[in-house]
């Protein structure tokens, strides 16, 4: 009787494991971007993998820098006119000098974003690398 008990418990313990394991990978491929779709940027992201460009990896434990890219990172991500592409824009700050990166929908938004870094306590100069994208 024990026997067919433990039987069942571990015929259920399995079934349970193989369908939260077919759940978790539908799930995994339905996150799966298309080639060409606005949201897929493997691209822009494989040029950041070849060390020659400032990724937010690059950016020091430096207090100041690090105050400074957090009051930019807070009034870019408040400013509601900005899109999502805009406000997750990276924000990379070395020896006073901050680094802007990613896609922005307009030269308005870039514009705006490197006022809001000029304007900044503590920034000596902006290095705008922003790329206006057409959504």
């Amino acid at each position: 009787m024990f026997t067919r008990l433990m039987l069942v418990v571990f015929a259920l313990t399995g079934s349970l494991l193989m369908l939260a394991g077919t759940a978790q990978a539908e799930h995994e491929t339905g996150s799966i971007l298309a080639a060409g779709s606005p949201s897929e940027n493997t691209q822009r992201n494989l040029r950041d993998r070849d060390g020659t460009t400032l990724t937010p990896d690059d950016q020091k434990g430096d207090k100041k820098d690090l105050k400074i890219t957090t009051t930019i990172r807070k009034s870019v991500v408040k400013d509601k006119s900005l899109s999502i592409d805009a406000q997750n824009v990276k924000i990379i700050t070395s020896n006073r000098v901050v680094t802007l990166r990613g896609p922005v929908e307009s030269t308005t938004e870039s514009m705006k974003i490197e006022k809001i870094a000029k304007h900044t306590r503590g920034v000596i100069r902006i290095d705008n690398q922003l790329e206006i994208i057409t959504p």
